[in-house]
């Protein structure tokens, strides 16, 4: 039978002192009609800043709690205008950072910014301390249960846990049952979802074992709300969190079976998940390989992560995918997440998981029912942090007892949709119609096991900040807002586990009681305060220490391909930014009339796709080139031009967010919304063409600017490891290809006889400024092709591009050998390159772009640019053998 809690909902009288409400509040409120009752609680519900419940019925509200009183004091502001700001300040940074919640169903795309409050919610030392001990004890007891089930299931036969709920979850897994998983714990990471009741206790509501999310965002949080209250962070003793993430990877380190050499890898879905942002800063923060599915194989049983030197071993896996898409072999056989043999590394003891295969079902509501009787059983103790009486309808006494309180229940259900389940959203009984209710009692007494009611708590409701007050907006100023706690519980190599101090906030929407990210609520930092102040250098150096302990961090396959080709869209783009530049403002330029010039752009836009191939050239309808040439910037489809190109260097970006500075991530994302925000300006601003040509090179100009800051932090602020030769690589062979590409049509089409095309030539390559420096007025082709072709200390000339290729591709292939690979020696050779055999011509009369020694070189170069990009894709990014390992089951 299940053993629950009960608790009574408070209701009376409100005893504390009534005083007036903080200056800060006052100020805010900014309404001297309104300002000491302006701000309270919905009836009924706790409020955090009293601690009170909030009684509409009362004339004056109590006091503000001393933590709130002290965190107001100490705020440093005095007015709403000054909170309008650091709420802007604060969103500006979650944006600029590119902190993001994905959320699938978004029609506007699959990124949306992360929502954060202004406002931390406080817990009190006393109370924190009774919530630590109590989500500590019933870790234990879950990793306990997990033991039972997956061993003995002594539980299952005393009926202290009903077989048909354990058994018939989706989330257990049989394949897992008799293993000890390696270092002995399944549970290295729990999370508890704990409601604030208006008895002032609080109450478990729901628990995540699987995969929990929230380690990453509750950093980003803390780092954005003390930013805009340091000195208050301080004043409150807040509890640090550093050291709590070096424990748990301490912890994985020391249970892996490499031990402290272990290397130890965090598993995505990938870029489209809806918490990937968290797993790329976690990864980053914890200096752990950031891998898919794709990326890692199994071998003997082993684990390996594909990497551009091979195989490297897999000791540990920190993983953010569900337990049934982990082995296609042995689970969903259409999961592309996973890794096929997964499970049977597990069970051979070769890679430690985190969590263990097999908790899922641990996160049914159903559960929260038992486990009072369960830790009476296992811990000979009644649990000291109750969870709301909830009841499992697959019992006839439980069902027979909990329909007739449906309207004050909510409906959960007990399994996950899959397969066998029909799954749906929870829903408050008090939001139904009589005839709704007798609806579902009907649904519940036919598939009552599918049903798990739990009893309605009024959510506590904290003061939120909602800018717009200082202008007189409605619905803005400080307004209160329900919210539920998320509190973290992770594996200690000491103490087995421990909590870490705060957690995450989940705040609800305007005038709704269900905090949830999905339905569109928000996030709060969460400050559990100490009595002492914090030791956080003790603390920084346990980060530090975690850090160093990690490996060097290896290249993934994935990695790699997708860094190779951030560099060659990066190339790619300011190659086309600078060309439509020099197209336009040649096509209203006095150059427009010549004719070789024209035709050279004219065909350069149609290879390079800043124009499909049936639109006319500028010869034959300029307007209609020029228009062409304009709507295709920033557009996705049709021509590929900036904005396609633009895109695709932020998706390769996106895949390798672990690797990438905030700064290099945020302009890429600043550079692609500007250029898409300026281009739809253009459509709607009429049909100018003069004005239209104006705005587009003022929207080039600044994409330029963008562009040059992301290939600055590719340059200095990216670790000079294999990755970024690649990426480095990618960029060259891209100029490679377009340098030849560009030279070739300048002198096919004779454009670089006249004066105009000779100037446009230099122009496009940025070195104008040193051709005058080093010819004076000079315009023979010996002297561009010094320049352009010749010159090693050009980084736009052939040689120079040439010659750091062959580098890069040899340090890739060989690392500090002095031999030069076979792929290195693909790329021509510049020494071997001279100035009066390029310039030599069979005719001395007038040039007609014939100087057939050069024009066969450009013709190598561009071959020999995708000759190699086809052999970097073969050697390092295809593993088209690893198909003929099988991988044994048992």
């Amino acid at each position: 039978m299940q053993k629950r809690w009960h608790w009574l909902a408070y209701s009376g009288a409100v005893t504390a002192k009534t005083e007036p409400l903080p200056p800060l509040l006052i100020a805010a409120l900014q309404d001297a009609a309104t300002q000491a009752a302006a701000y309270s609680a919905s009836g009924g519900h706790l409020d955090e800043l009293r601690n009170a419940v909030a009684v509409d019925t009362l004339a004056s509200k109590p006091a503000a709690t001393p933590a709130w009183q002290q965190f107001l004091s100490q705020a440093e502001t005095r007015t709403a205008a000054d909170l309008d700001q650091r709420f802007a300040s604060l969103q500006r940074q979650i944006r600029d950072n590119g902190v993001t919640y994905n959320v699938y169903a978004d029609e506007d795309g699959p990124q949306r910014p992360w929502s954060l409050d202004l406002f931390p919610l406080l817990i009190e030392p006393q109370r924190w301390a009774q919530i630590e001990a109590g989500v500590l004890q019933r870790t234990r007891l879950l990793e306990q249960v997990l033991a039972d089930v997956y061993g003995p299931q002594q539980l299952l036969k005393r009926g202290l846990l009903p077989p048909a709920l354990i058994q018939g979850h989706p989330g257990y897994l049989r394949s897992m049952h008799g293993v000890t998983p390696v270092g002995g714990v399944r549970l290295h990471i729990a999370a508890y979802d704990l409601a604030h009741g208006p008895d002032g206790n609080w109450w478990v509501v729901g628990q995540r074992c699987q995969a929990p999310s929230g380690l990453g965002y509750l950093l980003e949080n803390r780092m954005a709300v003390s930013g805009q209250f340091p000195q208050a962070l301080e004043a409150l003793r807040v509890q640090h969190l550093a050291s709590t993430y070096a424990a748990l990877m301490a912890s994985l380190k020391s249970r892996s079976p490499a031990g402290e050499d272990a290397h130890l890898a965090l598993l995505t879905p990938g870029p489209y998940n809806e918490t990937y942002f968290e797993h790329a800063y976690l990864a980053r923060y914890l200096g752990l390989s950031l891998v898919e599915g794709g990326d890692l194989m199994v071998r003997d049983d082993n684990l390996y992560l594909k990497t551009l030197k091979g195989l490297v071993p897999v000791h540990g896996l920190l993983k953010r995918v569900d337990d049934d898409y982990l082995d296609p072999l042995e689970l969903r056989a259409d999961s592309t997440l996973g890794v096929p043999g997964l499970l049977q590394a597990i069970r051979a003891g070769r890679v430690l998981v985190a969590n263990a295969p097999g908790t899922a079902f641990l996160e049914s509501p159903a559960l929260l029912g038992f486990l009072p009787g369960v830790a009476e059983h296992l811990l000979g103790q009644s649990l000291s942090l109750p969870a709301l009486p909830t009841w499992w309808c697959g019992e006839r006494s439980a069902m027979e007892a909990a329909l007739p309180q449906l309207q004050d229940c909510v409906i959960k259900p007990s399994y996950p949709a899959s397969g066998l389940r029909n799954g749906f959203d929870a829903v408050l009984g008090r939001s139904l119609s009589a005839r709704q209710r007798d609806e579902w009692a009907g649904r519940i007494l036919r598939q009552g096991e599918e049903h798990t009611l739990q009893a309605y708590l009024p959510l506590s409701q904290m003061p939120t900040w909602q800018a717009g007050r200082s202008g007189a907006q409605p619905g803005a100023g400080i307004l209160p807002r329900s919210v539920m706690l998320r509190v973290f519980v992770v594996s200690d190599p000491v103490h087995g586990w421990r909590v870490l101090p705060g957690g995450m906030a989940r705040v609800a929407s305007a005038a709704a009681d269900v905090a949830s990210m999905q339905l569109g609520g928000s996030s709060a930092d969460v400050w559990a305060l100490a009595h002492d102040v914090p030791d956080s250098a003790a603390q920084s150096s346990l980060g530090a220490a975690a850090l160093l302990a990690q490996r060097k961090r290896p290249v993934t396959s994935r990695a790699a391909e997708n860094l190779y080709w951030l560099g060659r869209y990066t190339e790619r783009t300011e190659h086309l930014i600078r060309l439509a530049r020099l197209t336009l403002e040649c096509l209203h330029g006095e150059e427009q009339s010549s004719a070789p010039l024209t035709a050279w752009l004219g065909q350069m836009a149609v290879v390079n796709t800043l124009v499909l191939p049936g639109v006319p050239a500028p010869a034959q309808a300029r307007r209609v080139f020029e228009r062409s040439l304009i709507d295709s910037l920033g557009s996705s489809t049709g021509a590929t031009s900036v904005g396609y190109n633009l895109r695709a260097l932020k998706m390769a970006g996106s895949a390798v967010r672990e690797r990438l500075s905030q700064e290099h991530w945020r302009v890429m994302v600043r550079a692609e919304e500007e250029l898409t925000r300026s281009c739809a300006a253009q459509t709607l601003d009429g049909d100018d063409p003069a004005q239209a040509a104006l705005a587009a090179l003022q929207t080039l100009k600044h994409c330029g600017e963008h562009m040059a800051a992301i290939t600055g932090a590719q340059t200095d602020r990216m670790t000079r490891d294999d990755g970024w030769r690649l990426l480095s690589i990618g960029r060259q062979i891209e100029r490679l290809g377009f340098v030849a590409q560009t030279l070739h049509g300048a002198l096919q089409t004779e454009s670089v006889h006249t004066v105009a095309g000779f100037e446009a030539l230099l122009d496009l390559f940025d070195s104008s400024i040193t051709f005058r420096a080093h010819y004076e007025r000079s315009r023979d082709i010996a002297s561009l092709v010094d320049l352009l072709v010749l010159n090693g200390d050009n980084p736009r000339s052939l040689a120079c591009v040439a010659q750091t290729l062959r580098g890069r591709l040899n340090k890739l292939a060989n690392g500090s050998s002095e031999a030069l690979s076979p792929l290195a020696q693909q790329v021509p050779e510049p020494s071997a390159w001279r100035l009066a055999e390029l310039c030599e011509q069979p005719d001395q009369g007038r040039l007609s772009g014939a100087v057939p020694a050069l024009l066969a070189l450009l013709e190598h170069c561009q071959a020999s640019a995708r000759r190699v990009s086809e052999e970097i894709s073969a050697t390092y990014f295809t593993h088209a053998s690893d198909s003929k390992h099988s991988v044994g089951t048992p």
